[in-house]
């Protein structure tokens, strides 16, 4: 890797400083489980090095009615945490099936926000989930919506004095479905990713959230699709057109884990898969 400064700080405050002082030149580091693999294949040769590991960002909790989730949360305890199976059950879903129990343990929340990929499989809970950041600097903090927080592949609102330290997730109605399709059944990244959010009163969908992941430069809100069941009475027909629809949103691409053609038609099965459970017509 060559030389590398490395710091560690155990204060917020100081860890915008760094940030401040060094720029574009940092990286930050919390499990390291995206980073290292970059490094080992020489992909990146980071000259400072920034571990967010001793800020304190390790924490699931309530405040103000919201959930609160620290950026260097292991995925492993989304995956656990009773609060978050209660409250956000499709992002307890998604940290079960997001990689082995080893990455689980290390892999951070915040980590897979800032890492920016398109198939990050916390992503779409959270945007179903209409999650909001807190980012901080040494000019204050700000919050961003999580559907305002990705801009492309590996890229995001971030500036390079900001450190991304806190999730929160206001209080939902309804049931949250998460469906993942890989090339395995485990410990693989997503073809496709399904996140699914219904508010039902008897049949009629009262609200309805629907996001994609690995079918777009970035994880992606159908909001078309959504309101095209809306206030409707939802059966397999309107079930299956919402589905198309979302699809129909997408620009999926080919690469090494599957083809565009493949992703359409696999994506319109999972997300008419997700909207029959989360309105409970399974069966």
């Amino acid at each position: 890797m060559g030389e590398c400064i490395y710091f560690a700080p155990t204060e917020i405050g100081e860890a915008v400083r760094l940030l401040a002082e060094y720029r574009e030149k940092v990286t930050v580091v919390a499990g390291g489980t995206d980073l290292l693999p970059k490094i080992n294949y020489y992909q990146l040769k980071p000259e400072v090095l920034l571990h967010i590991g001793r800020l304190g960002l390790d924490y699931i909790k309530e405040a103000d009615g919201k959930l609160v989730i620290g950026a260097a949360t292991p995925t492993s305890k989304l995956a656990s945490n009773p609060l978050v199976a209660e409250r956000a059950s499709a992002l307890a879903e998604a940290a079960r099936q997001s990689g082995s129990a080893a990455i689980r343990t290390t892999a951070t929340i915040g980590g897979n926000l800032a890492n920016a990929s398109p198939a990050a499989d916390l992503a779409t809970p959270l945007l179903i989930l209409d999650a909001e950041l807190l980012l901080t600097s040494t000019r204050g903090n700000r919050k961003v919506a999580i559907n305002d927080f990705f801009v492309g592949p590996g890229k995001t609102v971030l500036e390079p004095d900001e450190l991304l330290i806190e999730v929160s997730l206001p209080h939902q109605k309804g049931k949250s479905v998460f469906l993942k399709l890989g090339r395995r059944k485990a410990m693989t990244l997503s073809v496709v990713n399904v996140a699914v959010r219904l508010e039902m009163e008897g049949a009629q969908c009262k609200d309805a959230r629907i996001a994609l992941g690995a079918m777009a430069p970035v994880p992606l809100r159908c909001t078309r699709a959504e309101s095209l069941i809306k206030g409707q009475v939802l059966d397999k027909s309107l079930i299956d057109r919402c589905a198309a629809e979302a699809v129909a949103e997408s620009s999926p691409i080919d690469d090494q884990r599957a083809t565009s053609w493949y992703r359409k038609k696999a994506g319109t099965v999972l997300v008419a898969r997700a909207l029959a459970r989360a309105a409970d017509m399974e069966g």
